[in-house]
């Protein structure tokens, strides 16, 4: 072929899909070559890469032809179509819920809310952050419990990271974790499977007579069963023996119900799904965990703070003690390092939208229809599981269970099958009188008359709520679908996301979210799907899903694909637990030793950890290559306990490591497995595959390599995938609809809540993968790879490269070593990435992996004008950071130990910095038509530290 990348001039109409999500076409594509020194992308990517793994060209492929974006959503439509109607009233976590119009139209569908990246960079995400901060302070009123972290990934994977939160804080000399036998199904699966990796044994237990000895207590409140009951004495006797109470509550029902904390807990966990976030076939969902007084600094995930800019204004930031866990690497407690951001957001906008007595509202309309099926029913001799609930109630029909759920089913309603004789039903806000009639029906209840209920009738009057929540005006302040968007619209201007501009983080991939891609989310027919529905009611998804595995193991070089873990994260410890699970199935019980290169991203140490392996360290040469001496040294000093290696390729400097296949042969070599962490892959896609390397098991990075949005912190996923040897250990879940998939069964336990983890933004990568083909896969590569080269010769001059591979050349991504300014100018890489603001950027990734750099990775999605951009506004500092050290400007005022600087700043009170005005805000003319203004100065983080609040802040602090 002539040309790898689109063909069209930049004058041209593209006329299909690679052409619109590729930025650059041919006429950009020459001039970048003329700089970077090559004739053609091929002869730059196939330089760059080592031609020792360049994959081989395929006959076949599973990977249709590209679709056009028409023909992709007729697809999808197909799809969903075979997905049947039905009204979930199945229970166990998940519910159907109204979304608020504004909050769909205005968070969930857009731009400036679902490309937003995590707020590390919290003067241009005050907004998010803001946002963040109401679900915090609607998770700690609601729970009564002092501090809330910024949400966890589902409620299953929150109880297991509370059980850990339990075991660190515990003085109890016993690994016993004791669990409610009454708590959801998928929880318990997930608790076991989690706690055997660790080292704790789970002990189910129904709290009756003498509470074991334990380091902590797990209760369901309200339980599976709908039961709900007084927890307080059991939580007595747990912290009397030393041990931590964790208690997965109903946000909705404690609007009726007195607080977790209330009661005893000390740990609070569960989801958010049911305020306003659409089911999804099981995700994304936000969970939550708060924590008593004292536990702050044991909260994993990330903690959203107020602190103070650099005039004493108020300002939210990440608290530094939970911003990132996985700095502590292998003494790391957690490796959850994402959030669910964009559901949170959604979840706290609709407790903002309907406010405390709405929400009372609607739980009470729930507990009233509950209430009012369970009379009904009982008139008719049928007796209950519980008599006192929320929204379940479950049925003894001896002998006609499935008859029950049949009829159901028949007239368009999913209930529980629990066994023979018992069936559960679930009713939540879009429940009707006329669905309750059809329930009935289903039971043989036809005549049924309806009675009037009576919302918690059968439950203690001393487990009512009688104390006030979400006070903070807040929650009072946006009732009119006005005064709502108007909110939604201030919090979205105060933010940088890809809607404005470039976001050019290293390790991040921060692409085109297309509109396409984006369609299918909110069709009823893939949104209000319930994670447990019956097989012959999700076909059209569980078709969907197939496909898909099957499209991500070709392209790398896998057999088997399992989509359930939500985060990357999890994607790590599932591919490790598989690791360890194949190891003891073939009886090497000592095999725990986990080899990581010293440049390796924290978090695969940490789940290195949490697989209950060994953290052994490799060294890496001055390159950023793993150092093979030392690796081979340490193989054979491990031999005999070598579990995995784990590596990222390329690299985490960003190189194509030559080297890889004598690594992978020599773990290999040694009896151990080789994990090769996906985070880079988009810099491989099409030109090799984890597989070919060596690579026995990785994650993917749905959210980085397959276009779905980071959202501001999570959503994500990241599938698992394996070769076939590992396959049978890749996670199983205990409502799976289908125990095979493409590349076998699996059966290695469950990492997420659902089935198929967060399935309801699969939709997004597998139009992302139709339209784009196999051919486009590979040209967004090339794009990439092209991109960061161009970026990185321009800059060299300015700013050293770090590392680079063959011919001088870069992967995906480029460092630029600012170590040298520093040192000749004073000027550091926190006042490069702040005054990059000033110019209209999102900073790159600040000092990883290297202290004092900036990773920068442009995407394929970029055009040459916004590369063009960035490299003249990174030359631009460097000119103003030598003026500093001419003399020009004082060292301790000048626009860059300044920046950034806001509007407010450049207008109000007398002018007495050295520098002009317009150098402040207006550094080049572009500006002055489209600026972005930050709404803070430069933020104090130590001063966060030293004053940790993580709730809403009166009004008045920001009079």
């Amino acid at each position: 072929m002539s040309t790898l990348l689109p063909s069209r001039t930049d004058a041209g109409t593209p006329a299909v899909f690679v052409d619109r999500h590729i930025g650059i076409g041919a006429d950009a594509q020459a001039r970048m070559l003329e700089v970077v020194g090559y004739d053609s992308v091929e002869a730059l990517v196939e330089t760059a890469v080592p031609a020792s793994i360049h994959v081989q060209a395929r006959a076949t492929s599973a990977i249709p032809t590209a679709a056009t974006e028409a023909e992709a959503l007729a697809e999808l439509r197909e799809l969903a179509s075979a997905n049947r109607s039905a009204r979930p009233m199945i229970g166990l976590g998940y519910y159907d819920t109204f979304t608020p119009s504004v909050i769909a139209r205005n968070v969930l569908e857009n731009p400036s809310w679902y490309t937003a990246y995590t707020p590390y960079q919290p003067e241009i995400s005050q907004g998010r952050l803001e946002a963040l901060i109401n679900f915090q302070t609607m998770v700690t009123d609601l729970t009564g419990l002092a501090t809330a972290n910024a949400s966890m990934l589902d409620e299953s994977t929150a109880v297991v990271e509370g059980m850990l939160v339990a075991r660190r804080a515990s003085k109890a000399k016993t690994d016993v974790f004791l669990v409610d036998v009454d708590a959801l199904p998928q929880t318990k699966a997930l608790l076991h499977h989690r706690a055997a990796a660790v080292g704790i044994r789970i002990l189910e237990t129904s709290f009756e007579g003498e509470v074991p000895e334990a380091f902590g207590a797990f209760v369901q409140y309200p339980g599976a069963t709908g039961r709900i009951w007084d927890f307080s004495a059991v939580a007595e006797s747990v912290h009397a023996a030393g041990g931590l109470v964790v208690a997965a509550a109903d946000l909705l029902a404690l609007t009726l119900l007195r607080s977790p904390g209330a009661l005893g807990a000390d740990v609070a966990v569960g989801t958010t799904q049911r305020f306003g976030v659409p089911l999804g076939f099981g995700g994304p969902h936000a969970g939550y965990m708060a924590v008593r007084a004292g536990l702050e600094r044991q909260l994993p995930g990330r903690l959203v703070g107020v602190s103070q800019d650099a005039v004493g204004a108020p300002a939210y930031r990440l608290s530094l003690q939970t911003r990132e866990q996985h700095i502590r690497r292998e003494k790391a407690t957690s490796n959850i390092c994402t959030a669910q951001v964009l559901l949170a957001v959604m979840a706290a906008m609709y407790a903002v939208y309907h406010g405390p007595d709405g929400l009372r509202a609607i739980a009470t309309q729930v507990a009233r229809k509950a209430d009012a099926l369970a009379s009904a029913l009982r008139s008719y001799d049928l007796d209950l599981v519980s008599e006192a609930f929320f929204d379940t109630v479950r049925v003894h029909v001896p002998g006609r269970a499935q008859d029950v759920v049949d009829r159901a089913r028949d007239r368009g309603y999913q209930l529980l099958w629990i066994d023979d004789a018992t069936v559960g039903v679930s009713v939540d806000e879009t429940t009707t009188d006329a669905d309750l009639a059809a329930v009935l029906d289903a039971f043989g209840l036809a005549s049924a008359e309806l009675p009037e209920g009576e919302a918690l009738r059968g439950v203690d009057g001393a487990l009512h709520r009688d104390d006030d929540f979400l006070t903070h005006p807040v929650f009072h302040a946006h009732r009119s679908e006005t005064a709502m968007m108007r909110y939604l619209k201030t919090l979205a201007d105060r933010d940088y996301a890809l809607d404005r501009g470039m976001i050019p983080l290293g390790s991040c991939t921060m692409k085109l979210n297309a509109a396409t891609e984006m369609a299918a989310v909110s069709w009823p027919e893939f949104s209000r799907v319930h994670p447990f529905a019956p097989e012959a009611d999700v076909r059209g998804y569980l078709e969907m899903i197939e496909q898909l595995e099957r499209w991500l193991a070709e392209v790398t070089g896998y057999d088997a694909v399992s989509l359930q873990p939500n985060a990357g994260s999890q994607g790590e410890l599932a591919g490790l637990l598989a690791i360890r699970g194949y190891h003891l199935a073939n009886g090497d019980l000592e095999r725990t030793v986990c080899l990581i290169p010293s440049s390796a991203h924290g978090t695969n140490a940490a789940s290195a950890i949490l697989a209950g392996m060994k953290v052994v360290v490799v060294a890496c040469d001055e390159a950023g290559n793993v150092d093979l001496g030392d690796l081979r040294a340490k193989i054979a000093q491990h031999a005999a306990e070598l579990s995995a290696l784990m590596i990222t390729y390329p690299s985490t400097h960003g190189v194509y490591e030559h080297d890889v296949l004598d690594i992978t042969r020599a773990v290999h070599d040694a009896g151990g497995q080789v994990y090769v962490d996906g985070a880079n892959l988009n810099a491989l896609l099409g030109f090799a595959r984890f597989g070919d390397l060596g690579g026995d098991v990785s994650h993917l990075n749905l959210h980085k390599t397959f276009a779905i949005p980071h959202g501001g912190g999570g959503p994500g996923v990241g599938p698992v995938a394996a070769k076939a040897h590992l396959a049978p250990f890749l996670p199983s879940h205990p409502f799976s609809q289908r125990a095979e998939h493409a590349g076998g069964v699996f059966d290695g336990g469950p990492v997420s809540a659902a089935p198929h983890g967060s399935a309801g933004i699969l939709p997004i990568s597998w139009a992302y993968v139709r339209m784009m083909g196999a051919e486009g896969l590979r040209q967004a590569t090339a794009a990439a790879v092209l991109s960061a080269n161009y970026i990185a010769v321009r800059l060299r001059e300015h700013y050293p490269v770090l590392y680079a591979g063959e011919g001088g050349l870069v992967a995906h991504e480029c460092i630029l070593d600012l170590r040298p300014l520093k040192e000749q100018t004073g000027v550091s890489v926190d006042d490069v990435a702040k005054r990059l603001i000033d110019y209209g950027f999102h900073a790159p990734t600040m000092s990883f992996p290297v202290a004092g750099t900036l990773m920068v990775e442009p995407t394929e999605s970029e055009d040459l004008a916004e590369l063009d951009r960035f490299v003249d506004a990174m030359i631009a500092i460097k000119h103003e950071a030598l003026a500093v050290a001419a003399g020009e400007w004082p060292a301790d005022d000048n626009p860059l130990v300044n920046a950034p600087h806001t509007a407010e700043t450049v207008v109000v009170g007398e002018w007495e910095h050295p520098y002009s005005r317009e150098t402040a805000v207006y550094p080049v003319r572009s500006l002055i038509r489209g600026k972005y203004w930050p709404p803070v100065r430069r933020i104090d983080q130590a001063y966060g530290d030293r004053n940790l609040v993580c709730s809403c802040p009166p009004p008045e602090a920001f009079a």
